[in-house]
């Protein structure tokens, strides 16, 4: 069971431990400003997290452990998700036309920019899956020749 020091706010080991990664990882994230904690916290107070805290922590390591980003891509990401979040904002705050407009133009560039990395990603993958199959295929090959040259 978890000890709230305030509704819904965790202290750093507890989210560590929730999320499968160490203190450090959550501290370097929040050095490069991938990751909040509570604002206010005084000097020497222990680190908050919200519960939203934790879910963009938990986003932020899906990211880089399935598409195995860097550090910087994963900030690049990040920014531009958050980006892309100030602009749902606005569009909620039901603007008119040519206000839609701006938002819609503005968030294209970014999605293509996240688009990119997984693509990047995605085939760095493949080509590292094609090196493999010749591998396997190499060993199948080699068994066979070898199974038939046995007496």
């Amino acid at each position: 069971m978890s000890v709230q020091t305030q509704e819904n706010a965790y202290r750093i080991g507890e989210v560590a431990q929730r999320v499968g990664v160490t203190t450090r990882t959550i501290r370097y994230y929040e050095e490069l400003g991938l990751l909040g904690c509570d604002a206010g916290r005084p000097k020497g107070a222990h680190r908050l997290y919200s519960e939203t805290n934790i879910t963009r922590l938990q986003d932020l390591i899906r990211l880089r452990d399935l598409l195995g980003l860097s550090l910087d891509e994963l900030v690049e990401l990040a920014e531009a998700e958050e980006s892309c979040s100030i602009l749902k904002n606005q569009w909620e705050s039901d603007p008119d036309d040519a206000e839609r407009l701006r938002i819609l133009r503005a968030a294209r560039p970014i999605i293509e920019r996240q688009l990119e990395l997984v693509r990047q990603r995605q085939e760095t993958l493949a080509e590292f899956a094609s090196e493999l199959e010749e591998k396997l295929a190499t060993v199948h090959e080699r068994t066979a020749e070898l199974s038939v040259s046995e007496p």
